[in-house]
């Protein structure tokens, strides 16, 4: 091309969660089976959606409405229906305006990040959220301004790192908080929330919350809503469908927008998303209409609550099995249907392997780990997958130093989940012993050297 056409950042823009899935599908195709415990999608592990909720959307496609454009900042009723619930937890108060509706969340953080002014930054947590962290260092042209989430506190924010972070970096705008976490699982506690808030307001940043699995939290755990505490700080709110319901593929999503009249260059920010949403004319206008229906129904409650006491059996399954594994800093997930699983420092090299019996596989996969720049748990990754068949994602995609894996909890068969679990912490030990095994074989090969230099000198065997 005689011009550069290539934007700044398109080199951050990497999402190895479904990355990983050219690699499974390869592997299928030489014969290998595969189980996807990579991508968080309830349905495709089998979810069971119920009737009431199928008939309840079926009902409303028998409708002219659902086949239309809709207002741009999303269906009205549904609009005040989401606000008159933030409203009742007493925090912000807010109204349908301050609500807009997107193409499920991809699209929002898309819009959010991207009409930042370039040289504004997200300080955003480290490990994070694959979108987000990638959205926020492709508006920038840069790598991500991360703050530590710690795996030997439960994964907590390192609140001393974020405001450092913040203070030392004044093109720092504002502060991304994912609640529960993701790829973590953490819940994280009232009084960190209210610390983060309180350095926004200090250094006159403002939010923007994750609350995707907001309703999805056990092990007796509270979540607590950023509207409650958000007091008199600027913030964008992030809720969906995708995971509750769950309903992924309708692709809803909505913003919820707290204080934004506090600042005027806040205010002309969110205008500026609203603008952005008129060029699309709309967002889905189907799951808009039927939300309210499901949330309300009789069933629903019942429907959610068994689900969340299915991914606290999962939580405590892959903890238990995995916390016995030599080499592992393992977190109880408390939140969501994720669990990030830590290597100790230094337990990974690149002289690791598993054992492949398929000779195509195995010379795939050492091609794969071959390439420069292979993050040492990305290695591991394809080793688990070439080995055993089980897909998950290298936490070193996720925006961190950290070397380990993030799975999902969301098998709905608990026995095979368990034989899961068990062959992956199996397939670890495995993978770190290969290194003391090939140290062993190493220096058996150099006592044969100096044995064969001993022989031709001395001629004789010493070997002590």
């Amino acid at each position: 091309m005689r011009t550069d056409i290539v934007h700044i950042g398109a080199g951050e823009l990497t999402y190895e969660i479904r990355n990983i899935v050219a690699v499974g599908e390869k592997l299928q195709g030489l014969g290998i089976k595969t189980y996807w415990e990579n991508i968080g999608d309830p349905v495709a592990k089998g979810e069971e959606i119920p009737l009431w909720m199928k008939e309840l959307v079926a009902r409303c496609a028998m409708e002219n409405a659902g086949y239309g454009y809709c207002p741009t900042r999303g269906v009205r009723s549904t609009r005040e229906f989401l606000a008159a619930k933030v409203n009742r937890l007493g925090g912000v108060q807010i109204g349908a305006d301050d609500i807009l509706f997107f193409n499920g969340l991809g699209d929002a953080i898309s819009k959010v990040y991207g009409l930042l002014r370039r040289t504004a930054r997200v300080v955003v947590p480290t490990p994070s959220y694959t979108t987000h962290s990638s959205a926020e260092a492709a508006h920038a042209g840069d790598r991500p301004v991360t703050y530590r989430l710690d795996p030997h506190n439960h994964w907590f924010p390192d609140l001393e790192d974020l405001e450092n972070r913040i203070k030392y970096n004044p093109a720092v705008a504002g502060i991304l908080i994912i609640n529960p976490d993701n790829p973590t699982g953490a819940v994280f506690p009232e009084h960190i929330l209210r610390s983060i808030v309180a350095l926004a307001r200090k250094y006159d940043l403002f939010i923007i919350g994750d609350e995707v699995y907001q309703r999805i939290v056990y092990n007796g755990q509270r979540i607590i809503p950023l509207a409650e505490i958000i007091g008199d700080v600027c913030a964008i709110n992030m809720r969906g469908i995708s995971k509750e319901m769950p309903w992924p593929g309708s692709r809803c999503g909505w913003i919820e927008v707290y204080n934004a009249r506090r600042d005027p260059m806040f205010q002309q920010y969110v205008a500026s998303i609203l603008n952005a949403k008129m060029l699309e004319v709309c967002s889905t206008t189907l799951p808009q209409l039927v939300l309210p229906a499901i949330i309300t129904h009789p069933e629903y409650n019942a429907y959610l609550n068994e689900r969340i006491r299915r991914y606290e059996r999962a939580a405590s399954i892959a903890y238990d099995i995995f916390k016995e594994v030599d080499g592992l800093v393992v977190n109880r997930t408390n939140g969501a249907f994720y669990m990030s699983v830590v290597f100790a420092p230094a337990a990974l090299n690149h002289a690791q392997s598993l054992p492949i019996e398929n000779r195509e596989v195995r010379a795939h996969i050492e091609e794969l780990v071959a390439r420069p720049g292979t993050a040492l748990d990305k290695r591991f990754v394809y080793y688990l997958l070439a080995a055993t068949g089980i897909c998950v994602v290298p936490l070193s995609s996720f925006a961190t130093e950290h070397q380990g894996f993030r799975t999902t909890l969301l098998e709905r068969d608990e026995e095979r989940f368990r034989r899961t679990c068990a062959i992956m912490a199996a397939a670890i030990r495995g993978y770190l012993a290969s290194l003391s095994r090939l140290s062993r074989l190493s220096r058996l090969s150099r006592l044969s050297r100096v044995a064969v230099i001993t022989t031709s000198c001395c001629g004789r065997f010493v070997c002590s």
